[in-house]
């Protein structure tokens, strides 16, 4: 037995295997482990109010079919009258202000919108849309619309909180600022997460802090991808943000084009051309019968919308308006003296920048895909409001008992090697730059850590002094 004894000694004897060398990037942990901690207490409210929003925003397209189903739908008859004649009912039950477009029936069940602008009572960027039988010319009502998805008074007073809190542009700070910071939290909840030991990112088994901590990082990880893309589109139409997304799209000449409303003019400028609408029965030249058939021969399949001469010298427009999938945006310019197209401009034309700037907002806004795409938001929305729930859960944890919320230590970016520090500095600047909420913030909730730490620094001197 001598040997086995020797070799028992010697096995235990044995050094363990020194421990691999830290990644040059663990330092970096702990910084983001703090700005993910302050983002998530200081934005986190913003955050929420998103979330509600956007998820009773996804839901509201089902809603308004419910709810002005009468409006909206009518029975469907042998044969649809002429566009012309619709027209003119909508224009006798309401003469009121101009007529800025016509949508003509899309569906079998669907009734027509005429939209009127410059209504008395009706905001100068709402229309009011007035809702006609294509089978019989009945008019079934009229409601405010807004926006080129056409949504009527419930969806846009869910939209214009969701989007300002009803505050106007002041109130679009909020959703920029929330926008702006959920993908740098998303981001750094990424990587606290893969940098976490997988021992301790489960679940099952656990409970407290530690049960919050799993449930939080697993719902953020599946549900990462979907707040990158909510923020990316978000901030695309934002105030600020949205700006410089715009000068950089021109400055690459990826501007979305508009079909010229003048005759034989190129295409150019940004957005959709748009028409100051006319008053009667919105006919000019051939009538909007004629022009309807026109764009018709040139392949614009429903929905569409036509919009009458600006003046004198301007063209019908007559363009797609179908944002589900595939999507419908060609659009035709036509002359009223002649009936003739003077300039035809298809979607598969448009910029790649342009056509991918669409598709996102149409994604985000739960138009694309329909009811699949609404759902899909509302489960994300649900997700975020999950985890800054459990966030404040956690934060409320950390005490223990003995200091509520107490935050994640202070210095560690002094951690940081300068190789790392200076060009991430750098990066951060940049995109303070072109998303300057992001920035802005940021540099706030830096300075008052400084404050903070100063102070404590300074009391942290004078107890010695006190007790000598």
């Amino acid at each position: 037995m001598p040997t086995a004894s020797t070799t028992t000694t010697q096995e235990a004897a044995q050094p363990d295997a020194p421990p691999s060398p830290p990644s040059r990037w663990a330092p970096l942990r702990p910084l983001i482990l703090r700005l993910h901690f302050y983002a998530g207490v200081l934005v986190a409210p913003f955050l929420l109010v998103a979330a509600a929003t956007g998820f009773l925003y996804a839901g509201a397209f089902q809603a308004e079919r419910i709810v002005y189903a009468h409006e909206m739908t009518v029975p469907v008859g042998d044969e649809k009258l002429p566009i012309s004649q619709q027209v003119a009912a909508a224009r006798k039950a309401h003469p009121e202000g101009t007529i800025s477009a016509v949508r003509p029936s899309p569906q079998d069940d669907a009734s027509t919108r005429v939209l009127l602008s410059g209504v008395k009572g009706v905001p100068a960027d709402h229309t009011l849309a007035v809702f006609v039988d294509p089978y019989t010319a009945e008019v079934r009502g009229a409601l405010e619309q807004y926006g080129a998805t056409g949504a009527l008074p419930l969806r846009t007073w869910i939209d214009e909180f969701h989007r300002d809190l009803h505050l106007g542009e002041t109130g679009r700070l909020y959703s920029e600022l929330a926008a702006s910071w959920l993908w740098v939290i998303a981001a750094g909840g990424l990587v606290l997460w893969f940098s976490r030991r997988r021992a301790l990112r489960k679940v099952r088994g656990t409970s407290g802090r530690r049960r919050t901590l799993g449930l939080h990082g697993t719902v953020g990880v599946w549900a990462a991808a979907g707040f990158f893309f909510l923020s990316a589109t978000g901030l695309t139409w934002s105030a600020h943000a949205g700006a410089h997304i715009d000068e950089l799209r021109t400055s690459l000449g990826q501007a979305t084009p508009s079909v010229s409303a003048s005759a034989g003019g190129d295409h150019g400028g940004h957005g959709a051309a748009t028409g100051t609408g006319t008053g009667g029965s919105g006919e000019h030249g051939v009538g909007l019968d004629k022009v309807l058939s026109a764009a018709r021969a040139e392949g614009l399949g429903d929905p569409v919308e036509i919009v009458p001469p600006a003046d004198a010298s301007s063209a019908y427009v007559v363009r797609q308006v179908q944002r589900s999938w595939p999507t419908k945006q060609d659009s035709v310019a036509i002359d009223p003296g002649t009936g003739e197209v003077t300039d035809v401009l298809r979607f598969a034309d448009h910029p790649v920048l342009a056509k991918l700037t669409r598709w996102g907002i149409d994604l985000h806004t739960g138009v694309l895909f329909g009811l699949v795409n609404q759902i899909a938001l509302m489960l994300l929305a649900a997700s975020l409001i999950l985890l800054i729930l459990w966030g404040y859960r956690m934060w409320w944890r950390r005490g223990r008992g003995s200091a509520f919320g107490r935050p994640v230590p202070r210095g560690a970016w002094q951690q940081v090697p300068a190789q790392i520090l200076v060009p991430l500095v750098a990066v951060v600047a940049v995109l303070g730059y072109f998303v300057p909420l992001l920035g802005i913030s940021l540099a706030a909730f830096i300075a008052v850590d400084v404050v903070l730490g100063e102070i404590a620094h300074r009391r942290g001197r004078r107890k010695p002094a006190e007790v000598t």
